[in-house]
């Protein structure tokens, strides 16, 4: 086996780095079937509402957010997750503390699958 197959949710060297929004930072790790991205929000920062046609789960893993999903705005707190449908309109507003949350995206987002910038397409 070539490819890395084991990495930390807090330390996620050697993942595809992607600047999403001003202050919202990620680390992005491909497999075959589903995408994890370790993302970092700095207090207060926002992440875009956009949509995909990608099913997504989410863990908020510290920190806390508002999480808006089809138009409704979620409290999210350390240790919440959700599921969001593909083409489901979704973003976040970190809170005070800012947040760290683990995405999981199945099938693999293709523009994820290199450094960049932005939510993608």
């Amino acid at each position: 086996m070539s490819e890395p197959t084991f990495f930390n949710l807090f330390n996620p060297q050697g993942g595809i780095k992607r600047t999403l929004a001003e202050g919202v930072e990620t680390d992005i790790f491909v497999g075959d079937n589903a995408m994890l991205s370790v993302v970092e929000i700095a207090p207060n920062a926002k992440g875009s509402i956009h949509s995909h046609p990608e099913e997504q789960w989410g863990v908020l893993l510290e920190g806390s957010a508002i999480r808006i999903q089809d138009g409704i705005e979620h409290t999210v707190n350390k240790g919440d997750f959700w599921r969001t449908p593909g083409n489901v309109e979704h973003g976040v507003i970190a809170g005070p503390d800012g947040a760290k949350i683990l995405d999981i995206f199945s099938p693999p987002r293709d523009e994820y699958r290199k450094t960049g910038s932005g939510f993608g397409a």
